[in-house]
């Protein structure tokens, strides 16, 4: 009689645990290998019974690969999305009884010799696909011109100083049946946070962009200035190095002095490309007396932890950092044959965009009368 145990079905690893042996062992009596005694074939075939476990077909398909392991080179994992998006990629491997092998890089420090060394490592594990996680310009550049035999997803943005079409074209033709780009629908969410802007009167802004070799720095700038001109948004843009709060205090302090040396105006509102420089930006207008959103209001990206919050708490974009590890993984077994097409709600520039949402909290108010 199989186990209740909700809407979840029982993994590989849950049916190793009860059976006492290895998730390895599991898969091999899954395969009927030989390599397995016949006591030990009866436990793992009990325990399948018991918690009424059924290999998914994705994972039958791949039944022949050589190692059942994805391979995933991720830079940016300082920061809160890639850590999330990972976890979700994990996740949905063990679902279909593969397994994930990840190194880490320095997004920015990362050289072509580098990456290309991380391929060959992974090359030698026999990896059956990769996935790339490229936040920056160098990463994105590396991982296009690295040529490996394997179906790859790649992890980034719509914009950047190497663009997608430049980048599809380092690939090698032979190549681009078996690569897939996606990334958030960064652009989509700028284009709401512009509206909203426009129904609260706002028409005099400050912009903090975040460090110009972030693929979703570019991108996230790129939109503001389009978008903002089109509704005759008048911008400043305060050009960061660092997404850092510290870095964002210390330039929005600087604004706020030479506002208040020239006798100047007051932005209505304060966009910036994420949320920790919008830390800095609230505390330093709390520093100066300024009321946030009475004076001027504030909006951030990205939605970390702890943004709801903050006094007031913080409007800003929650993109679905979960839901495109998911989307990765599963545009991976589609590539190697084992499911279906990946459907995107909406494209751009040859990347599958998935929905990135604005969070409308009190920090976004009407424009303050001059």
């Amino acid at each position: 009689m199989g186990s209740s145990r909700g809407s979840k079905r029982p993994s590989m690893f849950e049916v190793a645990k009860l059976a006492g042996v290895s998730h390895q062992t599991v898969s091999r009596v899954i395969n009927n290998s030989p390599d397995v005694s016949d006591s030990t074939r009866a436990k793992v075939q009990a325990a399948i019974k018991q918690l009424d476990y059924h290999p998914s077909n994705s994972a039958r398909a791949l039944a022949s690969r050589r190692s059942r392991t994805i391979g995933l080179i991720a830079g940016g994992m300082r920061f809160f999305g890639p850590i999330s998006a990972i976890s979700s990629i994990e996740n949905v491997a063990r679902q279909h009884g593969l397994f994930m092998s990840v190194m880490m890089v320095h997004e920015a420090l990362c050289t072509q010799r580098e990456f290309e060394e991380l391929c060959g490592t992974f090359n030698e594990q026999n990896v059956d696909a990769f996935i790339f996680l490229t936040p920056t310009d160098v990463m994105f550049e590396a991982a296009c011109r690295t040529q490996v035999n394997q179906p790859r997803v790649f992890l980034t943005s719509t914009h950047g100083a190497l663009s997608i079409s430049e980048g599809q074209r380092l690939i090698r033709s032979r190549d681009h049946g078996k690569v897939s780009m996606m990334g958030l629908d960064q652009w989509g969410a700028m284009e709401e946070i512009v509206r909203l802007l426009g129904e609260y009167g706002h028409r005099r802004a400050l912009y903090f962009a975040g460090p110009g070799e972030w693929r979703d720095a570019a991108t996230r700038l790129d939109a503001w200035v389009k978008l903002t001109r089109a509704k005759s948004i008048s911008s400043v843009t305060v050009r960061c190095e660092t997404w850092d709060s510290s870095e964002a205090y210390a330039r929005m302090n600087h604004v706020l002095d030479q506002i208040g040396q020239s006798g100047g105006v007051l932005p209505s509102v304060v966009v910036c490309a994420n949320d920790s420089q919008a830390v800095g930006v609230a505390r330093a207008l709390h520093e100066h007396d300024v009321r946030i959103p009475q004076d001027v209001s504030l909006v951030g990206f990205d939605d970390m932890p702890a943004m709801d919050n903050m006094y007031p708490p913080l409007t800003t974009v929650r993109p679905d950092f979960e839901q495109l590890g998911s989307m990765a993984m599963r545009e991976v077994l589609h590539l190697l044959g084992a499911g279906d097409e990946v459907a995107f709600a909406s494209s751009s520039h040859g990347v599958g965009l998935v929905p990135a949402k604005v969070i409308n909290r009190s920090s976004l108010g009407p424009a303050a009368r001059r």
